[in-house]
């Protein structure tokens, strides 16, 4: 390049210096960064399903094997402490009353701490206590000592029950309607494994040892609790924005995805854990329809449960009468007491019924998907409180196999909806408590289940069903009115 055109050049960036500074409107405009936020929703649903799941569906799914086993405990048990320490139908059916009170009591409680201070902390501290009460009641001395021993495996069940909650805020919403009923696989694999405890250790070595082995799968857990984190939603909830940003980056890692572009940012609320959230005008009418859903969902589930343990030792199949063509009875001094412990066929028949937890799950999961959460409620109340009236049906040992069988699947299916509709439609804020309000109601179905089942059988059976069923149509009714449907909906954060 010449010395001419070297100079033109130089004048020509001069002059256009000279007009920019005369004329800033012609100025180039800086590039402007947007910036992009994103929810814990929205992360959830970018990072997918992957490993992470897989783990937490295990581990979690794991939690529910516990607290089956621990709830369906009493009715393999039953038997053998009303013939050890001579008790009286309403005594037996006292011991499963203690249970769910003590699920009730704790059931707000634990909800309430889960929103104040975490889900994890609650669950990790509900499994710590059952099993160590637990444990505890297997070296009871006196039937006082039992009772008072469950009482308190009931409060740790219910801290142990808020792992349904932290799953839940993980899960991405289209998977929720096919993974949560797989829950009932663990539940089904619970009941079972102490039926079986109570079929090989119950006959050798006694009820206690079948207590003592079966804390065993607890002790276990807490070791694997170490790779659950916290709820991301409980963090953002609290305040703590980066500490949920670090668990969603966690899973994002362990699941090969990514999260949205941007920063996480959602206000956090002080209101968490306060039951006027259940109680305003928006989850009103919800909120009293699901607790009688949830007394309903419980009442008929161990309705169900104690009534075939019941017609199974007291042999009432056909009987209408049971205290007039019952043969074999434990005479005391001031009446009698049944004294039969299950034989080989007894606990085959509760294996079978305990199949039927799972054995429908299908048609659980095409129900969620297509009619959504509301009308498979009422389906499922319909179909359980038909069932209820046609156990009185007299019929033969296999007969009565598959009643039980489709009874126990229907109302599993029925318990599995309504966790999934509660976990679903309450915000954030408020999830555990509203969580431990429904689990509290369901549990004062649990306590008055035992004296329908247990002692009302005894004078008749078609008195003792009855009322599971007129409980489950009043309930189909009641779901109708429920205002809010959650498929495909997102979780709130907030209300």
């Amino acid at each position: 390049m010449n010395d001419f055109m070297k100079t033109q050049l130089v004048s020509a960036i001069h002059l256009q210096e000279v007009e920019l500074e005369e004329n800033p409107s012609r100025r180039p405009l800086p590039e402007v960064k947007e910036d992009h936020t994103f929810s814990v929703e929205e992360a959830v649903e970018t990072i997918g399903f992957g490993r992470f799941h897989i783990l937490l569906f295990i581990i979690m799914g794991s939690a529910n094997i516990v607290e089956a086993m621990e709830i369906m405990l009493l009715a393999v048990v039953s038997p053998e402490i009303r013939c050890e320490w001579r008790l009286d139908d309403w005594q037996v059916a006292l011991v499963s009353t203690v249970v769910f009170l003590g699920f009730m009591v704790c059931g707000v409680l634990s909800g309430y701490m889960a929103d104040r201070y975490g889900r994890w902390k609650v669950v990790f501290g509900g499994f710590v206590w059952s099993a160590y009460f637990s444990l505890l009641t297997s070296f009871s001395p006196s039937y006082g000592w039992f009772v008072f021993l469950r009482t308190m495996v009931g409060c740790g069940v219910a801290g142990v029950s808020q792992g349904f909650v932290l799953k839940t805020e993980f899960i991405p919403a289209k998977y929720r309607a096919s993974l949560l009923p797989l829950a009932s696989i663990f539940w089904m694999f619970g009941s079972m494994l102490i039926i079986i405890l109570g079929m090989t250790v119950v006959p050798t070595l006694g009820w206690r040892w079948m207590i003592r082995l079966s804390v065993a799968p607890s002790v276990l857990l807490l070791f694997l609790f170490k790779y659950i984190p916290e709820s991301a939603r409980y963090k953002v909830s609290a305040g703590n924005i980066q500490g949920a940003l670090e668990i969603l980056q966690k899973i994002a890692r362990m699941n090969k995805a990514s999260l949205p572009p941007g920063r996480l940012m959602e206000p956090h609320s002080h209101q968490r854990g306060s039951w006027r959230i259940l109680l305003s005008p928006a989850l009103r009418r919800t909120s009293l329809l699901l607790w009688y859903s949830w007394f309903v969902a419980s009442f008929s589930y161990y309705g169900s449960v104690l009534s075939s343990s019941e017609l199974l030792e007291k042999n009432l199949l056909c009987v209408t009468d049971a205290d007039e063509h019952h043969q074999v009875k434990h005479r005391l001094e001031h009446g009698v007491c049944y004294c039969i412990s299950f034989g080989a066929k007894d606990y085959q028949t509760l294996l079978i019924s305990c199949l039927g937890e799972i054995a429908l799950i299908p048609l659980n999961i095409g129900l969620l998907s297509v009619v959504g959460r509301k009308m498979s409620l009422m389906v499922l109340q319909l179909l359980s409180a038909m069932l209820f009236m046609l156990v009185n049906v007299c019929t033969t040992m296999f007969g009565f196999t598959v009643l039980f069988f489709l009874l126990r699947s229907l109302v599993a299916m029925n318990f599995n909806v309504v966790y999934i509709y509660t976990a679903e439609v309450y915000p954030t804020v408020a999830r555990s408590l509203g969580m431990g309000f429904c689990t509290s109601f369901s549990r004062i179905g649990g306590m008055i289940a035992p004296f329908i089942a247990q002692v009302l059988m005894s004078q008749s059976v078609i008195l003792a069903l009855s009322p599971f069923a007129v409980a489950c149509v009043l309930c189909a009714i009641g779901n109708v009115l429920l205002p809010i449907e959650t498929k495909g909906r997102a979780l709130l954060q907030n209300s």
